[in-house]
């Protein structure tokens, strides 16, 4: 026998579409209006007369409280909130095939940057909005972020909102409230809170959406809260090498560790991204970018990598192209990247003599790129090339699987190059 309700107050269940340990979702038919819409149930052993299942019950409703005048298109609307016997309910706008952000902040599965851009400013106008209403939002996160589908962003769950009005009269929840890992500074001083945290909170989505990689990431809650009050996050640019600067500084700005020194208004943040648009159409589209992806999956060096892995190098990495007859790296020069043949043949030339020659699959530069030393031979294109050029910090702040599979190829490599050289000094005759 099904536990699901046939009706809720005056709306006709449809189907369930969500259930989470704190409550379930339904589809649902309002007659009076002759319109679908989403019933949010809270499970009922959680808001008993215990003093936990009262503090459990005004969060709930602090939702419809919070959102009650915000009618924004990228906001969820709230249209109803009740009690039927033991059933805490919130009526919401339906959305079909909804989705959060949650599973594009994965390596291998990072959305373009220009859909990352457009995402980000819809939520600064929406945030804007909401700020002028006098609400605040303050738990900004990858799964309160929906997107339906046609791919309109929807801010979700206004259950801990701040709520800055005349009309309220609603006890405001205060303290250490929020999911840590998208907490601003202040929120984890419990320090009085502006709009520019919601700010702060978006930027950490932002900057996991751009690279994969969580600004702040730490093993426990006192590591969490340490980077985020204290510590700078890794530039972006470490991980992305194809970010335009101003997206870099955009980014930066809206992680400042000071409110004063963020962006002050989400309608500010929103025209400096609505600027860097015009800078988007020079970057390499996801066809591009899905042509690299086949490129570097089938060569030898990366057998074994993981598409994870795959996505962190192509994004981090620089694509270098050079014209025949180019020199690529110069003997004596101080250069410490590693580079892989990605197309053409390049030929490695020491004393002014041809000592071998190298093409699609082989690299070059390791002993430069391990020990820091000059060059000790100089490399020219022999035909036109294409290569992928390697740092130690791009290494360094990738992933730590990432990195392990990179030094256990790159020591592999280096063995077979010492074996033969080896074997070529072994067939030389003594004078």
């Amino acid at each position: 026998m099904s536990d699901i309700p046939s009706k809720i107050g005056k709306y006709e269940i449809v189907q369930q579409v969500g259930k989470g340990s704190m409550g379930s979702v339904y589809s649902a038919f309002d007659p009076f209006s002759s319109r679908k819409v989403a019933i949010k149930v809270a499970h009922p052993q959680f808001v008993d007369n215990t003093e936990e299942g009262q503090l459990f019950r005004k969060l709930f409703f602090n939702e419809a409280h919070a959102t009650a005048v915000l009618d924004h298109p990228n906001i969820m609307r709230i249209f109803d909130a009740d009690v039927d016997g033991e059933l805490c309910y919130l009526v919401m706008e339906l959305i079909e095939s909804v989705i959060t952000l949650e599973p594009f902040t994965k390596a291998d599965r990072l959305l373009n940057i220009r859909e990352v851009v457009g995402i980000i400013y819809k939520c600064a106008k929406a945030l804007d909005y909401a700020h002028r209403q006098g609400v605040i939002h303050r738990d900004i996160k990858p799964s309160n972020l929906l997107l339906n589908e046609e791919r309109e962003v929807k801010l979700a769950d206004f259950s801990i909102a701040m709520i800055n009005r005349a009309d309220n009269k609603h006890t405001q929840f205060t303290g250490f409230l929020g999911s840590p890992l998208y907490m601003s500074p202040e929120q984890i001083r419990e320090q009085p809170l502006t709009g520019s945290t919601d700010i702060f909170s978006l930027g950490s989505v932002m900057y996991q959406m751009l690279s994969g990689v969580h600004p702040f990431k730490g093993d426990n809650l006192a590591a969490i809260s340490e980077h985020i009050t204290q510590d700078e996050p890794v530039v972006i640019t470490e991980f992305r090498s194809d970010l335009p600067d101003g997206l870099a500084y955009t980014l930066k700005r809206m992680l400042k560790k000071n409110p004063a020194q963020r962006y002050q208004t989400g309608l500010d943040l929103a025209a400096d991204l609505a600027v860097i648009f015009e800078d988007l159409d020079a970057l390499p589209n996801e066809d591009a970018l899905q042509e690299k992806f086949g490129r570097i999956k089938n060569l030898g060096f990366f057998k074994g990598f993981s598409d994870v892995d795959i996505w962190e190098l192509i994004r981090a990495c620089t694509w270098q192209n050079y014209p025949v007859g180019t020199t690529i790296i110069k003997e004596g020069e101080s250069d410490h990247s590693f580079y892989i043949v990605l197309s053409g043949v390049v030929g490695i030339i020491k004393n002014e003599l041809q000592v071998d020659s190298l093409q699609e699959g082989d690299c070059f530069g390791e002993m430069g790129y391990l020990s820091k030393a000059t060059r000790t031979a100089t490399v020219t294109a022999k035909t036109d090339v294409s290569l992928m050029k390697v740092n130690a910090s791009t290494i360094d702040r990738a992933a730590e699987s990432t990195q392990l599979r990179f030094h256990k190829v790159f020591v592999r490599t280096l063995i077979n190059r010492l074996v033969e050289t080896t074997n070529q000094l072994s067939h030389i005759n003594p004078v």
